[in-house]
């Protein structure tokens, strides 16, 4: 199914195959037109001018590249480009968007949904979604699951559209978000799916540092919702965007989790150890 190579522009310019275009330019209308090739693709948050975690997302790339195709990715070129339009554009905060096909490079600002302070205070509301992923662990543009979630996004359940949705496999057991990777606290222990059914997030790798930081471990585990206590159980989600959120609908189920304390000092450790990767990014830029 043909999709875009250019999704949800923002900012002054972009870059396409090393040279700079302002958004208005003939090329972006041309970009924006569907296309049936084959995609890869990493959105990088940006930080006070430091884009986040940049090495686990290229790596990432790369893997990707290798799982279906294994064409040459120069990495060093797309990190100094990415950094150029950040210069360019004065971008301090936001989200880049990395596209690379067998031909071309395209990088741009991308317009993220950030939550307010409300979701992370209350937790968000998300739908169920029965769908068993095809080559988890390789990040490409899928017509059909992408269509199928968009559609999904626009139902509302009975608190409302959701914000994302929450992967449920063919025995009904939670494994994943839509745009986001999937944590359960129950009985004082952290779960998550197995490796090898996820996509692998860049920050639910930073959120395994936090818990090992606050003294805990991950488990591998699977529950279906019924299975889970809303009065004690919590369940959180983390991506690139947004860190981490709180849930607190999972279409009827209501959860408690923006008071769990597990999830609380799990939280708090991300985002101190975020900002010393900022803090050494810095550095680094500046020499």
């Amino acid at each position: 199914m043909a999709y875009p190579l250019m999704e949800h522009l923002t900012g002054k310019g972009f870059l396409y195959c090393g040279k700079y275009y302002r958004v208005n330019s003939e090329l972006t209308r041309s970009l924006q037109k569907p296309v049936e090739i084959k995609t890869y693709y990493e959105t990088i948050r940006v930080r006070d001018g430091v884009l986040l975690f940049a090495e686990d997302h290229l790596a990432r790339l790369v893997r990707s590249v290798k799982g279906l195709e294994n064409f040459p990715v120069d990495t060093a070129r797309i990190l100094s480009e990415a950094y150029s339009l950040i210069d360019m554009d004065k971008v301090n905060d936001g989200s880049i968007r990395i596209v690379l096909t067998t031909e071309s490079l395209l990088i741009h600002q991308a317009d993220i949904t950030i939550p307010g302070i409300d979701l992370f205070e209350n937790g968000i509301n998300t739908s169920l979604l029965n769908w068993e992923r095809k080559t988890p662990n390789l990040k490409i543009f899928r017509g059909d699951y992408k269509t199928t979630v968009n559609e999904k996004f626009k139902e509302a359940n009975s608190h409302g559209l959701p914000f994302e949705l929450v992967l449920a496999d063919n025995e009904g057991r939670l494994y994943e978000g839509s745009m986001s990777n999937l944590f359960i606290i129950m009985d004082g222990q952290v779960y998550s799916a197995p490796d090898d059914k996820i996509l692998i997030g860049i920050t639910r790798k930073r959120v395994i540092e936090a818990l090992k930081r606050s003294g805990l471990e991950l488990k591998t585990g699977m529950f279906k919702p019924e299975e889970l206590d809303p009065a004690s159980d919590a369940v959180f989600v983390s991506s690139t965007p947004f860190d981490i959120l709180p849930v607190r609908y999972i279409d009827d189920y209501e959860f408690k989790s923006s008071d769990n304390d597990i999830l609380k000092m799990i939280s708090g450790m991300y985002q101190e150890y975020t900002s010393e990767y900022i803090y050494g990014a810095k550095r680094a830029l500046n020499g």
